[in-house]
């Protein structure tokens, strides 16, 4: 049966995106519906926790689970940022062959971004095909095609991830995400993938083609080998991999030489058949010697040894053919069946985007500066007809028109005064104003301290990150705050900008309400204190002047001029657009925004006929207000001896300028306080924002400075000074010598001592009496009585047991003295590199010298460039 490796997955944490991406909606498209989104958001939270617990499950309804997450991932880039300084969530992923070793490197690594997040996904999405490869059966045609399509995706899905891993990964990356990490990844699943592919060749196809896909499976085998033993990965994998694949480069240039030597006896060329099936026996003995208890192919092996006895029979009994050296025969093809297959732009055929009425955030910036240009061009052609209008009002207000068509007598009010008294009254005269101009200064004060509570959170989120970067040093690795912060104060100094110009503007406004603040006062009065404030005079009948009545007819083309110039204006600010459709074409369409040619294309389309008829208006006023000063001369000529005293004149005009100058405070001042209420909330929006960011970067704060603390705790201080002598342990603190015993004076000729130590085969004589006795090595109570002379032995040393055994050899345990101890395992010597990659009975020709092949018999180690390896796993009894 066929043995795969299967990948292991990245494991993650959970997280809330349910608040950050509510908020980010909510401040972001504040025309959403939240009925639009917030179910969204809930399901996508859902299918992240499922792919958490699915992703267990070696099936391809698991696979299906990560391709929806993956999916909805890349659907939502352009619509909901995750990043550092938009959507702030902080996806934290393990490193998928972490061994729980402190040392192993780091294991888990937290960024705040989308593309990481996908990237994971990505990673497990090739991780899980390998695994679903892995478990496939092997022994049918369905499923080696299969592990095949699945080890080839894996394959593309790693080669890209290789591309993209360190520009998407602002910190160092975990073990799994280094590039080397990720080709030797890639190139593995390549070789499996063309190991499946042979699998299924041999159950039906041609000895020739068979030959050249197991020679490519080898070479693919010894690419993956020669990557996965650099010095910065042999530790990474799991135990048993190595091993595998050096058994599996090895195996399949053996049956590449088999199938050969297949092809070779139906050519009959018995002498060559035989040469490739003796090159393919010790090729596979060298995969014996690499694989230990891994090697999965004794079928094949036993196959070989009895083709080969077979043919060598036939030869030496019918054939007689001249056996060649191995080196001598051509070179093996090779067929590259197994290639990388491209990450699909979208895995799941079913896949439905769950925000799907949230526009991208391309589309949606292009719409927002689109409104800007629509906004910019409705104001410049609203104000230019607002100025042509209170142009032609001061000329009326200067020749007190229409008033003085009016003021026939003299004593009455005109009916156009007690007309603009009654609609200032009706509007909220006088008292009107003044709560708006109170207003004002609390909506300013109410927006400027919200500002300035933004600034001072950014302000303070600095200062902190800024104090650990200056305490922590290098080790402080997340991105600076001056960096992340930026859009923010770029925002609030907008922000900023804005409030100053408003607040030069209500300036200008407080300056022409005191400008016309009494006649206002006194048409907002009832009609009788106007009548009793208004100064009286004498005149004539105006209705048989010729010159009065073009005047009158005048009068009624300028309020045919301002009526026509309302309809224009609410045409200018009614005017419907579908921007969003537009833009949302031109991104399918050529994968970016025009926003520039778009907009300008419907605006000329759509306000080209309005600004036409803001010109005309213009045109015709102005030929108008020329007739009206020469007809109005002729007016005042002819009833100069009927006009009424100047203060009475003076004083229409005064009425007439307040009533104009009520309308334009009017005007002003609501939209003040309309532009300080709108603004509230989107500075509110902007706290949020800060406050959610300073919130996440707190949090992040927290989770860096514990990481940070327990790794310096774990860090080792160094070994500890040695202790002087007088603080040693008595056992271990060298003691001087004992003194010897006195001499002992006798008259007897001196004999040598007796020992008391009893006599037997082998056992340990006493030491000459020229030896030093060391003091620690007596026995306490011996050495006492040896001292005084008494007891039995006395005058002698008695012997520790260090002094009456011989030394042990090296090696000795104490386990069993009998035996000799613990055998010493010898070591294995290091494997030299660059050896040549055959044995010395043959090789390939030139040709085939390219590539970094493993050696074979007769070499004495088994691994090219994996020093140190052993030799072969232990046989267990």
């Amino acid at each position: 049966m066929a043995t795969f490796l299967a990948v292991p997955l990245k494991q993650t944490y959970e997280v809330d995106v349910v608040k950050p991406f509510r908020s980010f909606i909510q401040n972001t498209f504040s025309s959403a519906n939240p009925d639009d989104y917030n179910t969204a958001i809930s399901e996508f939270s859902k299918l992240r926790n499922l792919t958490i617990t699915k992703s267990v499950d070696k099936h391809e309804s698991a696979l299906e689970v990560l391709y929806r997450y993956y999916d909805q991932l890349t659907a939502i880039e352009n619509k909901l940022p995750v990043s550092e300084n938009q959507i702030r969530i902080q996806f934290k992923w393990r490193d998928a062959f972490d061994k729980d070793s402190f040392f192993a490197g780091k294991n888990t690594l937290s960024i705040a971004s989308g593309a990481y997040e996908k990237v994971c996904v990505l990673f497990n999405i090739a991780a899980l095909m390998s695994q679903i490869g892995e478990v496939q059966n092997h022994e049918s045609d369905e499923g080696l095609k299969t592990s095949a399509k699945y080890f080839q995706q894996a394959a593309g899905i790693f080669g890209q991830l290789k591309d993209s891993s360190l520009s998407i990964c602002t910190q160092d990356p975990t073990p799994d995400f280094a590039p080397d990490t990720l080709n030797a990844l890639a190139a593995l699943m390549l070789a499996q993938g063309q190991e499946a592919i042979y699998r299924k060749a041999v159950m039906g196809m041609k000895e020739a083609m068979v030959v050249k896909i197991a020679f490519q499976a080898q070479e693919l085998y010894a690419d993956a080998m020669k990557l996965m033993q650099l010095p910065s990965l042999k530790e990474l994998w799991p135990r048993d991999w190595l091993p595998v694949v050096a058994t599996k480069q090895a195996a399949f240039h053996a049956m590449a030489e088999f199938y050969q030597g297949v092809v070779a006896q139906k050519a009959k060329s018995y002498g060559e058949q035989i040469s490739r099936l003796r090159h393919a026996k010790e090729l596979m003995a060298a995969a014996v010697t690499r694989g230990g208890m891994n090697f999965n192919f004794k079928n094949e092996q036993a196959k070989i040894q009895r083709e080969l006895d077979a043919a060598q029979k036939d030869n030496d009994f019918i054939y007689h053919d001249i056996i060649p050296d191995v080196k001598t025969l051509p070179g093996l093809g090779r067929a590259a069946v197994s290639k990388p297959l491209p990450v699909p732009s979208k895995f799941s055929s079913s896949f439905v985007d769950l925000f799907e009425k949230i526009v991208p955030i391309p589309v949606y910036d292009a719409v927002n500066v689109f409104e800007g240009r629509r906004s910019q061009v409705t104001s410049m052609e609203i104000g230019r007809l607002q100025e042509q209008t209170n142009l032609m009002n001061s000329v009326l207000t200067s020749l007190n028109l229409p008033a003085a068509l009016e003021d026939a007598g003299g004593d009455k009010v005109p009916q156009s005064v007690l007309d603009k008294a009654q609609q200032i009254r009706d509007m909220g005269g006088m008292q009107y104003l003044e709560r708006l101009m109170s207003d004002l200064p609390e909506l300013l004060t109410r927006n400027r301290e919200i500002l300035d509570e933004c600034i001072r959170m950014l302000d303070e989120e600095e200062k902190s990150d800024k104090q650990l970067k200056d305490q922590f040093k290098e080790r402080w690795t997340r991105t600076p705050s001056a960096q992340l912060t930026k859009p923010m104060r770029e925002e609030s100094g907008k922000y900023k900008n804005i409030l100053d110009t408003a607040i030069n503007a209500d300036k200008i406004v407080q300056d022409k309400y005191g400008n016309h603040r009494n006649a206002i006062a006194l048409l907002s009065k009832p009609t009788h204190e106007i009548e009793k404030a208004l100064p009286s005079g004498g005149g004539g009948s105006s209705a048989s002047n010729p010159a009065a009545k073009e005047l009158r007819k005048m009068m009624e083309e300028v309020e045919s001029i301002k009526a026509e110039r309302e309809v224009i204006e609410s045409e200018l600010r009614e005017a419907k657009f579908d921007m969003a459709g537009k833009f949302m074409a031109a991104l399918s369409a050529d994968g970016l925004v025009n926003e520039e040619a778009l907009s300008s294309e419907e605006l000329d389309r759509v306000y080209g006929p309005l600004r036409q008829q803001v010109v005309d208006s213009c045109q015709r006023q102005e030929m108008l207000m020329a007739r009206i000063q020469n007809t109005n001369t002729q007016f005042t000529q002819s009833n100069a001896s009927n006009q009424s005293a100047a203060q009475r004149e003076a004083m229409l005009k005064d009425l007439a300028a307040g009533y104009d100058g009520f309308m334009g405070l009017k005007g002003n001042l609501e939209e003040g306080t309309k532009f300080y209420n709108d603004l509230t909330p989107l500075l509110l929006k902007l706290q949020n924002k800060i406050g959610d960011f300073c919130f996440a970067r707190k949090t992040e704060k927290e989770e860096l400075m514990s990481d940070l603390q327990k790794t310096i705790a774990r860090q080792p201080s160094g070994p500890p000074p040695a202790a002087p002598t007088y603080q040693q342990p008595a056992s271990t603190r060298q003691e001087p010598p004992a003194r010897p015993p006195p001499p002992t004076f006798s008259s007897a000729p001196s004999q040598p001592p007796q020992s008391s130590v009893p006599s037997y085969p082998g056992a340990p004589s006493a030491p000459s009496s020229s030896s030093q006795p060391n003091a620690q090595n007596y026995d306490s109570a011996t050495t006492s009585s040896s001292r005084h002379g008494g007891g039995q032995g006395w005058g002698q040393p008695a012997y520790s047991y260090s002094q009456t055994m011989p030394p042990m050899p090296s090696g000795y345990s104490s386990y069993n003295p009998y035996m000799g101890g613990y055998p010493q395992h010898q070591a294995y010597p290091p494997a030299p590199g660059n050896q040549p990659p055959y044995p010395t009975q043959g090789g390939p020709p030139p040709s085939q010298q390219g590539y970094p092949a493993p050696p074979y018999p007769n070499q004495g180690y088994p691994y090219p460039t994996a020093p140190g390896y052993p030799q072969q796993p232990p046989q267990w009894r």
